[in-house]
């Protein structure tokens, strides 16, 4: 990895512009009760900090881990757990969730921090060898696909949530882990597809693509969903 603070410094702001814009969309849902920008600053940085965690973690089951389904399942679970710690990190003890629509809307500025530091690191090799396009390309196709998808898949599991907000423990408990594994699957089935249709072409990509903003279309009329119940 490059130590150029020029080529670093670009990287991050490359990386992290995808996921303001997105963190903007989503916040512009909760108007009319916004959450205190300071935690959310709070919950975005340690989805940042979840990355540096993440990585040995992907690391071990790389070195541990021969089958490669087995691989990405793993992946996937490492980072979507994670990413609900960072939640839980901040939020420890605090009586700040206090209605449904808090649990996607932290769990989604949670993932774009995440996606953030995780695009950035992704970035910095295209930069340093000055493969302009590629690295525009690449940023395009990390803002559509990677930062969507980490912030649909943790979005499901603060959907889940925050639908049993109100109900007995034992039914959040429920959600909670239905939620996970639902999250899970799709960060699963979104990289092994990526890795099935590379060198396929454009078409192959578009599909995959297709596939996500089908869910997105899904999670944002559940999100509207939790956010009437609000």
């Amino acid at each position: 990895m490059t130590s150029d603070p020029k080529i670093l410094a670009l990287a991050f702001v490359a990386g992290i512009i995808p996921s303001l814009l997105w963190l903007w969309f989503w916040l512009k849902e909760d108007k009319k009760n916004p959450e205190p920008k300071g935690l959310l600053a709070a919950v975005f940085i340690m989805g940042i900090i979840a990355v540096i965690f993440v990585l040995p973690i992907q690391k071990f089951i790389q070195a541990q881990i021969v089958s490669p389904v087995s691989r990405i399942v793993l992946w996937a679970s490492a980072e979507e757990i994670m990413k609900y710690l960072a939640v839980l990190v901040v939020l420890y003890k605090t009586n700040q969730i206090d209605e449904p629509l808090d649990w996607p809307i932290y769990l989604i500025t949670a993932a774009l921090g995440f996606a953030a530091l995780e695009n950035a690191l992704f970035l910095i090799k295209p930069l340093t060898t000055l493969t302009t396009t590629v690295s525009f390309l690449t940023g395009e196709l990390r803002f559509l696909g990677s930062t969507l998808l980490h912030t649909v898949s943790s979005g499901i599991l603060g959907i889940g949530l925050g639908i049993s907000f109100h109900m007995r423990k034992f039914m959040r408990k429920l959600y909670l882990v239905v939620g996970l594994l639902l999250a899970i699957a799709l960060h699963s089935v979104f990289n092994f597809f990526i890795i099935e249709v590379n060198g396929s072409g454009f078409l192959g990509v578009l599909r995959v693509f297709a596939f996500l903003w089908v869910v997105t279309i899904i999670v944002m009329l559940l999100f509207e969903k939790v956010r009437r119940m609000s």
